[in-house]
């Protein structure tokens, strides 16, 4: 008996072990993706979310500043990649727009500077809007800013008012899963402008594998009509499916 019971300690040491050796940042994320399980009944998926959301937010209370940091920069930072495809797209046709880098850092400044009003508004509950008709406005303008690349050879000086107005409305689109998280109120600006930085650093991150793709390994101008126009219809062609299958 003093064997069998022996090994039954040593078996529960092993799961408690297993249980307590994660930190509880690992799980934050995780529960989000269990989050998103369908129900049948709307009011259980509402109270489901909700308690999630109480519970994540206990947990991150609980933890260091600077874990809380990591966490939120990695959540921009995957929002663009590999999770955001749609902004992806978007920063790829203003990339293909510009003849020159001062020209496509302005349109960046543009976008960066509109995304991170709205969701500082929308992270305060100042401004909301429904999310299917932000969905399919962020694909529009996917649509909008590759067709200006095929018909404009330099970028106009509205094109940078153009894509801070659609910034605006992609800033939403970030707001719609930062409050999934349910930030800390002890912690609300720091950990906003956490998330906001993994943005930028995903941002960065798509260009700059976009110009070591195309100027290094095809070496081509990504502004000759070449790379150009056919990505940009790509683009295009993809942005207008995405905005025809979440109007219809």
């Amino acid at each position: 008996m003093s064997f069998f019971r022996a090994i039954l300690f040593f078996t529960l040491f092993l799961v408690s072990s297993s249980l307590y050796s994660h930190n509880p940042e690992d799980f934050v994320i995780a529960e989000i993706e269990r989050g998103q399980m369908i129900f049948e009944n709307e009011q259980i998926a509402a109270e489901y979310g909700a308690a999630l959301k109480r519970q994540r937010a206990r947990r991150l209370a609980a933890m260091p500043f600077y874990k809380k940091f990591y966490i939120f920069v990695k959540a921009g930072f995957e929002h663009i990649i590999p999770e955001g495809v749609d902004h992806i797209l978007f920063v790829l046709g203003l990339f293909f727009s510009c003849i020159t880098f001062r020209s496509l850092l302005w349109q960046v400044t543009a976008f960066t500077v509109a995304h991170s009003i709205t969701l500082v508004l929308a992270a305060q509950g100042l401004v909301q809007l429904r999310g299917d008709i932000v969905e399919a406005i962020i694909a529009l303008s996917i649509v909008w800013v590759a067709v200006e690349n095929c018909l404009y050879k330099e970028t106009s000086k509205s094109r940078y008012w153009v894509v801070f107005g659609f910034g605006l409305l992609h800033g939403l689109g970030f707001a719609a899963l930062l409050t999934q998280y349910g930030l800390p109120k002890d912690n609300f600006i720091s950990l906003l402008l956490a998330f906001n930085l993994g943005v930028e650093f995903g941002q960065l991150a798509v260009l700059l594998i976009a110009f070591v793709l195309i100027r290094i390994i095809l070496k081509k101008d990504w502004y000759s009509n070449e790379i150009k126009i056919p990505a940009s219809l790509i683009i295009a062609a993809v942005g207008l499916f995405w905005f025809i299958e979440r109007v219809f």
